[in-house]
């Protein structure tokens, strides 16, 4: 049976972030200063839903005693409902945090495909660039340091990017496409699930 409280909504978590300014939007034709904008984004939204599920994980741990478990692991029917509610909801954060990610990192990877018309786009492309290290086992290998530094000394000459251009609807709306996606993964899991375990689908 299909967990029926995984529908949490999150203005109220947003509209708590006190570090999110409205601000135009930058005014450019750099495709390159666009495809910066789109990635800021992203990993906005990203980082948002990483601490939605950290203080759900919190909270369920607190309330619960209940170990965090993995898609895999966890079976509507292993927990009681107000348990598995709680378990639900956290692991609907992890696959939207999940989603956000993939979008940030696609936008990546169309840096190489995009031209810059001028120093402020190469600077944004550089930004993207060096915002992959989080990524990397040792940020502080070549060549990143190094990149970091041209990083820098672009900003020193040709000022540094504009200021962000997220605004509390753009992020909601953000965060809550991607809540809206893993809220159809996790039910596809779990529906998947029980009907394993009723013996409807052949386990191989």
């Amino acid at each position: 049976m299909v967990d029926s409280d995984n529908t949490t909504t999150l203005p109220f978590v947003i509209g708590q972030q006190r570090d999110e300014l409205e601000r135009p939007e930058p005014q450019a034709t750099d495709s390159a200063l666009r495809l910066w904008s789109e990635w800021q984004r992203a990993r906005y939204a990203s980082l948002l839903l990483c601490r939605i599920q950290q203080r759900m994980e919190a909270r369920m741990i607190a309330n619960t005693g209940i170990q965090v478990l993995t898609a895999v692991e966890r079976t509507p029917w292993q927990l009681p409902v107000s348990a598995a509610g709680l378990a639900s909801n956290h692991l609907i954060a992890c696959e939207a945090e999940v989603f956000a990610m993939t979008e940030a990192l696609n936008v990546q990877d169309s840096v190489p495909d995009i031209a810059a018309t001028s120093l402020i786009g190469v600077i944004a492309k550089l930004e993207m660039i060096v915002g992959a290290d989080r990524d990397i086992g040792d940020p502080t290998d070549f060549p990143w340091p190094h990149i970091a530094s041209v990083l820098r000394d672009l900003k020193a000459i040709a000022g540094d990017l504009p200021a962000g251009s997220r605004t509390r609807e753009r992020t909601r709306s953000d965060v809550a496409r991607h809540w809206k996606s893993a809220v159809k993964l996790v039910t596809a899991l779990k529906e998947e699930g029980a009907a394993e375990y009723r013996g409807d689908l052949a386990v191989f």
